[in-house]
């Protein structure tokens, strides 16, 4: 039973980084700058610890609004999200 779990989870944090690279497909030029992300996730009750830039998205780790951490993958143009991994 721990074996199918562990798959499972293995199995979701790869997908989501692998839908997030997929999605992240913007030229550099394009993209709005970091502060403008964490300002929108501030808006919307999330704490960010750290936004980074992973395979062409930006890569926020938070808390967002109902306690949870979040590592959560955003187009850098639109700063839409593209994906997410649950940390807990």
């Amino acid at each position: 039973m721990k074996r199918l779990i562990l798959s499972a989870a293995v199995l979701a944090a790869t997908g989501a980084a692998a839908m997030a690279s997929d999605s992240c497909n913007v030229p550099s030029d394009q993209w709005q700058p970091r502060e403008a992300l964490q300002q929108k996730l501030e808006q919307l009750g999330w704490q960010v610890r750290s936004i980074e830039t992973d395979d062409g998205c930006y890569e926020a780790y938070a808390i967002d609004a109902q306690g949870q951490r979040v590592e959560a993958y955003f187009d850098p143009a639109t700063l839409e999200q593209v994906g997410a991994d649950d940390e807990d």
